[in-house]
């Protein structure tokens, strides 16, 4: 069984509130942070080995070492609440359950930082949690956690939320800067980065929600003994949101020493795949990564377990791998059509672009449009080979990663399934009757 740092009282009637949170163990971290200097808390985070748990995976007490200290200048912690990705919603798990958790992390985090006010910038779809985050905020200032002079310490800070818009681009932190200075939300240019100019020109470090979480255990257990958990530079325990064709949908805590297998079919986790149908593919970190078939989901190109973890999934590059991303794990059984999933993150993708980049504006509508060709039985073997051209000259060619995010879907979804894309082709008639393309279809098509 998993050891659950974050989640070990999210069972617990009324966590939500500051009582029963403070009941078991609540601010417990954070009275012991206020009696640390930043420098010894920021020394914990980098012991603790804790990774950016938004996607990228960047070590979380690096990055905070980068956070420019010019004098007399304010400093800024944003934490980055925009959980757009297409199946991921641990976020709003964390903050619909616990959202003092999130609150205290926000305090170590941010009297490390020397951000005396902070932000949570959160999707506007989220429309019911902002109102159980200012209450918990006003429980936790009422009770003397913020405000000014916190316990004492001499340290003061204020937390605010700040709804958006629904734009899913906001979820890249100089676009959400951007629209949490009442501006447009497109990406910035960069250098300079948030860490030396970012909100309002001020050093600014931008995390996700998890990530902050898992400031208190690490303050509360030490730095030390959180890297004792998970495997490699996979340290601690990650939150994975669960979907797609599997018995038990859910937000599940692990420790990523658990392998592919185990935790799709061990019934403490995804339960295996409804009515015994086989396993046919997996999206292991949100829609923006690499799709794999089963054979290399469940194992590497070198025959090993694929584990749980950043560099388990990515052993092999995009040839082979994946990415841990988020950790929006979607499974696909048998039936699934590959080429319809494509095209329906096409379309999101082409929706939620900004336009700024010329190859992510024209490149992800062009994308859609062949892929809806394709599954609508309209398409040819050169569309495919065209489509691959496209995704090619999308990639690395933008501001922001979302050019990537629609480029790498797209891309492995060729890589690894052409003859379900080939089957569209040879099958017009069908496809064209039946308006869908089918996931399980006859022997796949040789094509000299």
């Amino acid at each position: 069984m998993s050891k659950k740092l974050l989640l070990k009282n999210a069972h617990v009637e009324g966590i939500g509130k500051f009582e029963v949170y403070r009941q078991h163990e609540g601010y417990q971290a954070a009275e012991k942070a206020l009696k640390m200097s930043p420098e010894e808390i920021l020394e914990e985070v980098k012991t603790s080995g804790l990774r950016g748990r938004g996607g990228a995976g960047f070590p979380t007490g690096l990055k905070w070492s980068f956070l420019a200290k010019p004098e007399g200048v304010p400093r800024h912690l944003v934490v980055n609440a925009d959980e757009s990705e297409p199946g991921t919603f641990k976020d709003r798990y964390l903050m619909e359950v616990l959202p003092h958790l999130l609150i205290e992390g926000m305090i170590i985090s941010s009297y490390c930082l020397g951000s005396n006010t902070s932000f949570i910038y959160i999707r506007g779809e989220y429309a019911w949690i902002p109102d159980i985050l200012e209450e918990a905020i006003a429980e936790a200032r009422a009770a003397g956690f913020l405000g000014k002079n916190i316990l004492g310490s001499g340290f003061d800070l204020d937390i605010y939320v700040q709804r958006g818009a629904g734009a899913y681009i906001c979820g890249e932190e100089t676009a959400l800067l951007e629209s949490l200075e009442g501006k447009r939300g497109n990406p910035r240019l960069k250098p300079p980065f948030p860490a030396v100019k970012g909100l309002w020109e001020r050093p600014t470090v931008v995390n996700n929600v998890e990530s902050i979480a898992a400031v208190v255990p690490i303050i509360g257990i030490s730095g030390a003994e959180y890297a004792k958990i998970g495997m490699g530079k996979s340290t601690g325990t990650k939150l994975i949101s669960a979907c797609g064709n599997i018995n038990k949908p859910g937000v599940y805590e692990i420790d990523m020493t658990m392998t592919v297998e185990d935790f799709i079919f061990s019934e403490e986790y995804c339960g295996g795949i409804p009515n015994h149908k086989a396993f046919k593919a997996c999206i292991p970190g949100g829609s923006s990564v690499p799709i794999l078939p089963a054979n290399l989901m469940l194992k590497t190109s070198k025959g090993e377990p694929r584990y749980m973890n950043y560099e388990s999934l990515s052993e092999g590059g995009f040839a082979t791998g994946t990415m841990m991303g988020s950790g929006g794990f979607i499974v696909l059984d048998e039936d699934q059509c590959v080429v319809e999933h494509t095209m329906t993150l096409a379309r999101f993708y082409n929706h939620e672009s900004c336009g700024q980049c010329t190859p992510c504006r024209e490149g992800t509508g062009w994308m859609y449009k062949i892929l809806r060709k394709i599954e609508n039985g309209e398409g040819s073997l050169r569309d495919i080979d065209l489509l691959w051209d496209i995704q090619r000259r999308v990639e690395g060619n933008t501001i922001c990663p979302l050019g990537d995010a629609a480029a790498w879907p797209v891309a492995s979804a060729i890589r690894h399934f052409r003859d379900e894309f080939e089957w569209h082709v040879k099958n017009r008639e069908l496809c064209r009757k039946q308006n869908y393309g089918l996931g399980k279809y006859a022997d796949p098509i040789t094509v000299n």
